[in-house]
């Protein structure tokens, strides 16, 4: 569905984007993660045909990111998104499927199809007078207009209430179901690996992990044991509680625990598996990881070009039909 071979973006001598390449599956919920400035928003504009590679290239549903064609297959949320804040829901929507070319009738029944499932209620309020989340619940819906194969959310539930975020996050999980293909990134990994399939985490402009959470946490994790036993050994410290506990890296530990207790009278009454989560994964992969310097000269073959002077500047998100 989307296909990123060699995909880089330098501005001037600085490398944003250095040799990404991944695939993204159809019906796959891929997330996007790293750091401020690690290259996530500059690699999503790329693939939404935002912003021009200065190498390699992006392919969204067979077509280059670059083919005005393409965009009709795509819905693209950036992290801001301003709204026409003197329009209603309705209008607003009704104006973007408009610019799409969706027939009224259609865009009606999606219209209140998606509001519904958001359970955005005022569709004939003014946008400016709505919340924060209800406004990112008409974007939202703004990205799902056209209905498109494929989706990129930047930061979908950026600074909403409790109740809001899981609101988008349960609508993000059932576009799975629709059939969409969602890139999924934000700050917050608790949301990234509570919906996403695969992930791929970023650092100064390289991807230095990818796969299933499962498997990122298998190759760069740890995982640890608590034992718990009803009886003091030289291995056990005293919780808070009273109990004694030792924290072991191997089930083999684990065993020559159990049989020490044993040998003391005692038992193991209680194993404990601690795996890392994804954030603590990604701070310690972007804390350790030392990458090259983020420089053109680094990054670029001495054959190749230097970026045209047009490519320095990230233009600004345009709102209507990519």
């Amino acid at each position: 569905m989307i296909r990123v071979s060699g995909l880089r973006k330098t501005y001037g001598e600085f490398a944003a984007v250095i040799d990404s390449s991944f695939t993204v599956e159809a019906g796959e919920i891929f997330g996007v993660v790293g750091p401020n400035g690690a290259g996530k928003t500059t690699t999503l504009k790329m693939i939404a045909g935002l912003i021009e590679p200065s190498a390699g290239n992006a392919t969204v549903v067979g077509l280059d990111a670059q083919d005005p064609s393409m965009r009709h297959h795509l819905g693209f949320l950036p992290e801001e998104s301003p709204l026409y804040e003197d329009m209603t829901p309705r209008s607003y929507l009704r104006f973007f499927g408009d610019l799409y070319d969706v027939p009224r009738a259609t865009a009606d029944r999606r219209i209140a199809e998606t509001l519904d499932r958001l359970e955005l209620e005022y569709r004939d309020r003014r946008i400016g007078d709505m919340s924060k989340g209800m406004k990112r619940k008409v974007a939202i819906a703004r990205s799902l207009i056209n209905d498109p194969n494929v989706l990129i959310y930047d930061e979908p539930a950026s600074g909403l209430d409790p109740l809001t975020t899981n609101s988008v996050l349960e609508f993000t999980r059932e576009l799975r179901a629709d059939d969409k293909t969602v890139i999924f990134s934000a700050h917050n990994l608790y949301h990234v690996e509570s919906v996403c399939d695969r992930v791929i985490i970023m650092n100064e402009g390289r991807i230095i992990a990818r796969g299933a959470v499962e498997e990122i946490r298998a190759e760069y994790g740890e995982t640890t044991y608590r034992v718990y036993t009803d009886i003091e050994l030289p291995e056990t410290e005293t919780t808070t509680d009273g109990q004694q506990c030792a924290v072991v890296g191997s089930m083999d530990a684990v065993e020559s625990l159990q049989r020490a207790a044993e040998a003391a009278g005692g038992s193991v009454i209680d194993i404990r598996t601690d795996e890392p989560s994804l954030e603590e994964l990604f701070l310690d992969l972007t804390g350790r990881q030392m990458a090259s310097p983020r420089t053109a000269a680094a990054t670029v073959p001495a054959a190749e070009s230097s970026p045209t002077s047009g490519e320095t500047d990230t233009p600004t998100t345009p709102e209507g039909p990519q």
